[in-house]
């Protein structure tokens, strides 16, 4: 089928029988349920947006001729790139980057596996089947999926192997003919509110030999028999938009998955057991810099939305002669900036990888994906102390409608803006840097790609120094020579 639209998607969760728990009860219908209702109109307005703007969010199937979701395109030129780019960033402009999970993020990484299919090939060719055809199943369906990557944190100081009871991280349970069982728990899986669900090892987290029957990586339907999501309580209180304009739309839901011997066939595997596969998948298929090529598109939206809220404020109540409110300006404007800079470098430096799939260069989307959990926590700091105590005094929509209306309207007038225009400019700032919704934003940002003490010591190990350290080492010789030719001097070791 083509691409679906927004009345598609919340029809098939509707008929789709989640096990999805919230507040002690299992929810009945996800479409309907108060705090994941809006998050499902909100995903489905992502759907009507690709039919909105089909010259750039679709494409035409290589499989079935039909227009298709351009995230879900292998690209082969740097072009393609480039518009899967212009593409991913409309999109994220449409929530403001506060959907960090949208489906766009994993679309490009299983059409990644799918164009490198040859690494897991080296195990089983089969394997490499099942990401082509699983591809194809998501491509042409239009689905929606979540992931887990992720172990529950349990005793954080030894591996899956050495824990207290070996099936509370996720490990397989028996091997049959027809496929795998699995049991046991992965965290966090984001947007459970979706069609399908990655199952894939950490990009972080690398697994040792003993953790063998942890390390697999496979696709399922979210409504899988004996798989049940645990949600965390919401963000989203049912208020309306004007109260809680972030919050009462954009709830993305994160949750605990429970594997309750639920069994694979092998159709859908596409990593089995094997530890250095699974260690290095992602950086061999280049899966992740095709997600981090996502995320950065992300963050330019994120920047802007925040480099025009404090703009507004600060006109709003006429502070911008004060130079350290033009300061804080001006670093969320050199944020933007070097977000823009890595995404142009790492779309202009692309590379086929050795598979043929035209690959973003991965220097400047690493640097950006190290670098923006240090930023976003500034930013939203900025938010705050520029909003100060007006961020904790701003009335809601029952107020300005009752009966101190006239109190409202006259105590809480800006400088060049009357309070009607003020008390949703500062609910939305509220919304942003002090709720429940604006304080999950904070800590998933902090921790998107993972530990970012794990994550700069990976940068560590991993980047090559050595031309940097020889230019200063010439140079130090040269200076010793200098001084032995001017001196007569032999200094020796």
């Amino acid at each position: 089928m083509p691409a679906r639209r927004g009345e598609d998607v919340i029809q098939k969760l509707r008929e789709t029988d989640i096990e999805l728990w919230h507040r002690g009860k299992k929810v009945e219908d996800i479409t309907t349920e108060p705090g994941l209702k809006n998050g499902v109109e909100m995903l489905a307005a992502l759907y009507d947006l690709q039919w909105e703007h089909p010259d750039t969010q679709l494409f035409d199937s290589p499989t079935s001729g039909d227009k298709v979701a351009r995230s879900m395109q292998v690209p082969e030129t740097k072009e393609d790139l480039k518009t899967i780019g212009v593409a991913m960033k409309q999109r994220t402009d449409f929530s403001f980057g506060m959907q960090g999970r949208m489906p766009d993020y994993l679309n490009r990484a299983m059409s990644t596996f799918a164009g490198s299919a040859e690494v897991l090939a080296e195990q089983d060719p089969r394997f490499a089947d099942n990401a082509r055809s699983f591809l194809v199943h998501l491509r042409e369906n239009d689905l929606a999926l979540t992931h887990t990557l992720i172990n529950p944190q349990i005793n954080r100081s030894v591996g899956p192997s050495q824990q207290s009871d070996p099936f509370l991280a996720a490990r397989v349970k028996e091997e049959t003919d027809a496929g795998i069982v699995i049991k046991g728990a992965r965290m966090l899986a984001t947007l459970p509110i979706s069609d399908e669900i990655m199952v894939f090892p950490s990009t972080v987290l690398k697994n040792t030999e003993e953790d063998a029957p942890y390390a697999f990586g496979f696709c399922i339907p979210n409504d899988t028999p004996g798989m049940r999501f645990i949600c965390r309580e919401t963000v989203d209180y049912d208020r309306s938009r004007y109260d809680h304009p972030l919050g009462a739309r954009f709830e993305e839901m994160d949750a605990v998955v429970v594997f309750d011997d639920v069994f694979v066939p092998w159709e859908r595997v596409m990593m089995y057991r094997d530890v250095e596969l699974c260690n290095t998948a992602y950086a061999r298929s280049s899966a992740v810099v095709h997600m981090a090529h996502q995320v950065v598109c992300k963050n330019i939206s994120k920047t802007e939305f925040l480099l025009g809220l404090v703009s507004l404020m600060v006109d709003a109540v006429g502070i911008e002669r004060f130079q350290h409110i033009q300061e804080k300006v001006s670093e969320i404007w050199l944020n933007l900036e070097t977000m823009k800079a890595f995404r142009r470098v790492a779309e202009m430096d692309a590379e086929p990888n050795e598979f043929g799939v035209m690959t973003p260069a991965w220097d400047p989307l690493d640097a950006a994906r190290n670098i923006y959990p240090k930023m976003y926590p500034r930013m939203i700091e900025i938010v705050q102390q520029i909003g100060a105590s007006g961020l904790v005094a701003m009335p809601t929509w029952d107020d300005i409608t009752g009966p101190i209306a006239d109190d409202i309207l006259k105590y809480y007038q800006g400088a060049r803006v009357d309070a009607l225009d003020r008390i949703p400019l500062y609910r939305l700032a509220w919304d942003t840097a002090l709720s429940a919704f604006g304080s999950r934003q904070l800590h998933y940002e902090r921790y998107f790609f993972g530990d970012p003490v794990r994550m700069a010591s990976a940068i560590f190990r991993g980047k090559d120094r050595s031309e940097y350290m020889e230019r200063v080492a010439e140079f130090l010789r040269q200076t010793v020579e200098e001084m032995e030719n001017e001196t007569g001097q032999t200094v020796e070791a």
